[in-house]
């Protein structure tokens, strides 16, 4: 065995003697604290119990003025929050409630909308489907009782079953009419367009 090796070994053995007899003073302390501790707390008890009885036998004990005051400050203060707390309660409640029936309004009005707009689409196809119909019968009229009827009828509107019409149908009528009838229709056929923009 070489020097360093047994000076490695006395020093372990060191160590664990060292080790050893701090644990055995830690616990010798331990149980005299056990014993003693007891004691020691129920003497302190009585103490206290002796200390705060009061002379005539009343178990209360007097606040002072100003730890009252503050006590009756914060009662008050905890009371206020606790009505705000359910104030602000019941408001987000009902706010809760306005938001989920404008909710069901707005879904309402989107149906309705949407209902609308459906209508006013078959609307405007039955009234194109009308003018289209009564378009076709103008074009298989005679031009001569085609264009009598246009005579008679306003400007605008005869002007629109004109711009609808054929070409050739269209002109058979207008060469029917007189003319300043035929002239007053070109007008406003050619004025329809006018205030479209140009590029």
């Amino acid at each position: 065995m070489t020097v360093r090796a047994r000076r490695r070994r006395l020093r372990g053995q060191a160590r664990g003697a060292l080790v050893l007899i701090a644990a055995l003073l830690v616990t010798s302390a331990l149980i005299r604290l056990g014993g003693g501790a007891g004691q020691a707390v129920a003497r302190v008890s009585d103490e206290m119990t002796h200390a705060t009885a009061l002379p005539d036998g009343d178990k209360t004990c007097e606040r002072p003025a100003d730890l009252q005051v503050m006590l009756t400050a914060l009662q008050e203060r905890e009371a206020r929050l606790d009505a705000r707390e359910v104030a602000l309660s019941d408001r987000m409640q009902a706010l809760r409630i306005a938001d989920e029936e404008i909710t069901g309004k707005l879904a309402a009005l989107e149906a309705a909308e949407t209902q609308l707009r459906a209508t006013l689409e078959i609307a405007e196809t039955a009234a194109e489907d009308d003018l289209g119909r009564l378009t076709k019968v103008y074009e298989t009229m005679k031009p001569k009782q085609a264009a009598a009827l246009f005579e008679q009828m306003d400007p605008r509107f005869a002007a629109g079953f004109l711009g609808r019409m054929r070409p050739e149908a269209a002109a058979e009528i207008m060469a029917g009419l007189s003319p300043e009838a035929a002239h007053m229709f070109s007008v406003v056929l050619a004025g329809r367009n006018a205030d479209v923009p140009q590029d």
